[in-house]
């Protein structure tokens, strides 16, 4: 072991805000120039120069030709490994990736001279879970009736109807696609471009506002109705404050939107839906849309136990969030909505359309699920929970289903976006909640009572799941 490898970096680790931690490491002018010198190396032997052979080439050359590429190369391993060794060694837990601070340029790598790196990263908060067996929690009960049965019946006879090209002038819940070209308000440049953007019309019911480019916008139906294919029509919004895409958050954003084809669903009837579902008479397909509704009403309880949990725990406990939310972050709430909807068997289009709720949320709501995301890390991780990979897989499973997609296909779609772990994140936090549950006082209490509670809290719609949501109608998933 030579003396350089010996040499360590020293670290120091302060406050630089709420959940904000500044790292400092200098490394030693020794390992400094084992780096470098080791990275030269590597290019020695691997270097193509005209008239040398491969292995060859003099240093000066190489120096001259490659130094300032050779310099930054090392220049980033030194930082990496410098960093990870620092997280490790301090037991840092970083929530974001790092950044230079505020004003700070990058550090620039010199021979026979420390390396000295700066940086600012996000953390877990520090806090103590507060005592949670026992807990109060109250259980929306419903009877599955044949006017839920109907009402689903309803539903489907518009997420199975087929769609039928129009050219206009367009009505609620007529969907079209269209080409989309997105600026930020003031500046001429595009900011994003699509040739296929969905939109619908919202429904009377819906107060004119509607899920677009995944932002809710206001007088949607007043831009869209009446309209027809070939038509371009200018959509004003503004970018959430806490958008995962921090280049527009709080910009006001001009978006031309050119119809280019438009469609309208007729219902399927319920011979025709029950010839979709596999069943032969319409007792055999109510008993059957019976056993879909009691299933989605007990996983909606499931769930609403789980949120008065999570709010409880929430009251509870007081600390000190990431001032900035990262995109990162925001990203990963959104995905975390997303996969818990999914399993609920939410349609597509409504999930997309709650997504955009979501994004136009105030500061407070945003910071509120960051806040709900940290605890339930550390009730995961003090619980002992985990997800073994037959859940993992019998999850990707559940929500197949509920999309009418191959559990194979599913899995695909999810890995190429990099969202498996956010499945096992979800299942760890469910299992943490139910482990909760399992010690809880339960009291039931009549569903429409808990609609009316819910609603007044400015929740989502709660039980009964069952019903078609006139929003969700001429909506193909």
């Amino acid at each position: 072991m030579t003396a350089a490898t010996e040499a360590p970096n020293t670290v120091k680790v302060s406050a630089a805000g709420p959940a904000l931690k500044r790292i400092e490491i200098t490394v030693p002018k020794a390992r400094v120039d084992q780096q470098i010198e080791q990275s030269f190396s590597g290019l020695a032997e691997q270097a193509v120069v005209p008239g040398f052979r491969k292995g060859h080439v003099p240093r000066g050359l190489l120096e001259k030709r490659f130094g300032d590429a050779v310099l930054q190369e090392a220049k980033q391993q030194l930082m990496s490994s410098a960093y990870q060794q620092a997280l490790q060694d301090e037991k840092i837990r970083p929530i974001s990736n790092p950044e230079l601070p505020e004003g700070a340029s990058e550090p620039s790598l010199e021979r026979g001279r420390d390396f000295i790196i700066a940086v600012e990263v996000e953390v877990m908060p520090e806090f103590e879970l507060p005592a949670w067996e026992g807990m109060p929690l109250r259980r929306p009960v419903l009877d599955i009736l044949p006017k839920h049965v109907d009402e689903e019946v309803e539903r489907l006879s518009y997420r199975l109807g087929v769609p039928s090209p129009v050219e206009g002038p367009f009505e609620p819940l007529d969907r079209m696609v269209g080409k989309a070209v997105v600026r930020i308000k003031g500046d001429e440049k595009v900011f994003f471009e699509t040739e296929n953007a969905l939109a619908v019309v919202p429904a009377k019911e819906d107060a004119g506002k509607g899920p677009f480019l995944g932002l809710l916008v206001e007088g949607l139906d007043k831009t869209l109705g009446g309209r027809k294919v070939g038509d371009s029509v200018t959509i004003e919004m503004e970018g959430p404050p806490q958008h995962e895409i921090t280049e527009i958050r709080g910009k006001p954003l001009v978006v031309q939107y050119t119809v280019t084809g438009a469609e309208r669903i007729a219902p399927a009837t319920r011979e025709e839906i029950a010839a979709r579902i596999g069943v032969e008479t319409q007792e055999l397909l109510a008993e059957n849309l019976r056993g879909v509704l009691e299933r989605r009403r007990d996983d909606e309880q499931r769930s609403a136990l789980r949120d008065q949990v999570f709010e409880q725990i929430a009251a509870k406990v007081d600390f000190d969030l990431p001032q900035r939310l990262s995109a990162a972050q925001a990203a990963r709430e959104l995905e975390r909505q997303r996969l818990e909807m999914l399993y609920r068997g939410v349609d597509n289009e409504r999930v997309e359309a709650r997504l955009a709720e979501i994004r136009s949320a105030t500061a407070d709501d945003t910071r509120r699920r960051l806040k709900l995301f940290f605890l339930l890390a550390r009730l995961a991780e003090t619980l002992g929970v985990e997800a073994t990979d037959g859940e993992v897989n019998g999850r990707i499973a559940a929500i197949a289903r509920g999309r009418g997609v191959r559990p194979d296909a599913m899995r695909a779609e999810l890995e190429k976006s990099g969202r498996i772990g956010e499945i096992a994140l979800q299942i760890r936090e469910h299992k943490a909640a139910d482990r909760v549950i399992a010690k809880a006082t339960i009291t039931d209490v009549p569903a429409e009572e808990w609609n009316k509670e819910h609603a007044a809290k400015g929740g989502a719609p709660g039980l009964p799941a069952t019903a078609a949501s006139p929003s969700a109608k001429g909506k193909k998933s």
